[in-house]
This record gives C-alpha cells, sequence and structure tokens, in this order.
C-alpha cells in the first residue's frame, strides 16, 4: 500500500475529496495539514541531528545496517 502527500488550493479542496471519494480503490482519506509535531519531538530531532553533524562516525549508515540484517 502506497501513501501519498499532495497539496490543493483551498478552494478545490470539496472537489478533490468528493472526486476521490469516487474512485474504487482509495482507501483512505485523511487531512494531515494540522497534525502538529511536539516542540519535545523536534528538539530531539535537532539534537539527533547536530550530534550527526559533530560526530559523523557516531552513528550508523542505513545501508551498512541493512546488509547486515539480510545476513
Amino acid at each position: 500500500m502506497k501513501t501519498y502527500s499532495i497539496t490543493i488550493p483551498d478552494n478545490k479542496e470539496n472537489l478533490f475529496i468528493e472526486w476521490m471519494k469516487s474512485v474504487s480503490f482509495v482507501k483512505k482519506i485523511e487531512d494531515i495539514s494540522d497534525i502538529d509535531i511536539p516542540e519535545e519531538h523536534k528538539q530531539l530531532v535537532r539534537q539527533r541531528m547536530k550530534q550527526l553533524e559533530e560526530n559523523p562516525k557516531s552513528m550508523l549508515n542505513w545501508e551498512d545496517i541493512e546488509s547486515k540484517i539480510k545476513l
């Protein structure tokens, strides 16, 4: 299953939603534009990004991890 994010003009929202409802294979329509990310989470991500900038070898590369998992 795939999920996409799209941007549409405000004045076309109702038309778009109705059109999407008419498409049989569309499983879920959800407005995520007003989801707030808690400040604590933002701070945690900023902290981890800073750590990575200061010491790039402190974290593992995803490709390396993935290759080890596949062994």
